[in-house]
């Protein structure tokens, strides 16, 4: 466990964000290689790569996957083990998350199993969308074919070591948006000769909160989160001629995730049109729900009940977005949480920190998951 810790801290010292994970790929090729995989797939359409370990007698092939990346976030942190990265920093738990699956190398490497295959993915990109998108459109995905998947997310706030089972979807659809509006600069004493976008972004913001539906009890949950503005530039003689507002747009279900941005584009056009702007609405960041499939539910359910775990089943899944559900369309599997404490700063504030004592158990329930399906 010395090691899986010793880890973790080189990973949060020296983190790379989305789709420039090249030192992290590396230090985990590294840390495996010496537990003999009997193929380490690198470069997976990016950074990503994978480990196989394949059985004596022919069976189930179950994917483990991980994420590699971190957050342009500035570390608050002062332990010995904070980021070396200026700007940049594991605030979402993905150094944690690594470890645990690099930990099942080690276990893998004994052989432990007789039937089936198990594939370590550790991979790039999650906190943009696009990671597992290239991950599951590659021919290396098609050729190891999984018959199953299965991963896990940190939840601060729910008590440590707790197992969290979600029936159904473990987290929401997420798309974010850039509504770029043009106008035209003028002198800032005769703003009359032009058109400033900074009433209409107003309106826009406006709009966005009159059309959600803050409530994830209800199945009509929808949120339009603020993320970012520019307007203008700190010359003052000038009234902006351009401004941006940028959302993040949450809802359970795909339909809905529809119907909202549809009457997004109906508010943001009405309000260009109003001050004679010209709108553009760029689209990205795509996350789909992930669905935890019932078979596989049950398989952590059976797993978590026999090694004694902290299980808490429960019908409402997170309002974070999640790739991994590039992966639950295609194959089936489950997402769970491990909760990693009440009092452990909220995931992507400036102060969080994987706590190494969750190590062990996100390592012993997905040992467990492995049995469950192979044993």
């Amino acid at each position: 466990m010395l090691d899986l810790i010793q880890l973790r801290y080189q990973l949060h010292q020296f983190p790379e964000v989305s789709g420039k994970e090249f030192e992290t790929a590396k230090r985990i090729s590294e840390f495996i290689a010496p537990y003999t995989p009997d193929q380490l797939i690198e470069n997976i359409n990016g950074t990503s790569l994978a480990a196989v370990y394949t059985f004596k007698e022919e069976g189930p092939r179950i994917l483990i996957r991980c994420e590699l990346d971190a957050l342009p976030i500035e570390e608050k942190n002062t332990f010995a083990h904070r980021s070396t990265r200026k700007g940049i920093s594991h605030k979402c738990g993905h150094d944690g998350h690594m470890v645990i699956v690099a930990g099942i190398a080690q276990w893998l490497s004994e052989k432990p199993i007789n039937r089936g295959s198990v594939v370590l993915l550790f991979q790039s990109a999650e906190e943009t969308g696009k990671g597992a998108k290239q991950v599951v459109e590659s021919e290396v995905f098609k050729e190891l074919a999984p018959d199953y998947v299965f991963a896990l997310h940190n939840l601060p706030g729910r008590p440590m070591h707790e197992i969290r089972l979600i029936n159904g979807q473990f987290c929401t659809t997420v798309q974010s948006v850039a509504i770029k509006l043009t106008g035209k600069t003028s002198h800032a004493a005769e703003p009359e000769n032009g058109r400033n976008p900074a009433l209409s972004m107003a309106e826009i913001l406006q709009a966005a909160a009159e059309l959600e539906l803050n409530d994830p009890r209800h199945k009509q949950f929808g949120l339009l989160t603020p993320v970012y503005m520019n307007l203008g530039q700190k010359e003052y003689g000038i009234s902006a001629g351009y401004g941006e507002v940028h959302f993040t747009i949450r809802c359970w279900y795909p339909i809905h995730m529809k119907a909202l941005t549809e009457k997004l584009k109906v508010r943001v056009r009405k309000i260009s049109n109003k001050y004679r702007l010209k709108h553009e609405m760029e689209w990205f960041d795509f996350f789909p729900a992930v669905i935890n499939d019932p078979f596989c539910n049950s398989v952590l359910e059976n797993a978590t009940n026999r090694m004694g775990g902290q299980l808490k089943k429960v019908d409402q899944g997170c309002k974070f977005g999640e790739d991994f559900g590039w992966f639950t369309q295609k194959v089936p599997g489950a997402m769970f949480g491990l909760g990693s404490g009440e009092k452990t700063p909220a995931l992507h504030n400036d102060d969080y920190d994987f706590p190494d004592e969750i190590i062990e158990t996100g390592l012993e329930t997905f040992i467990g998951i492995i049995e469950e399906i192979l044993a």
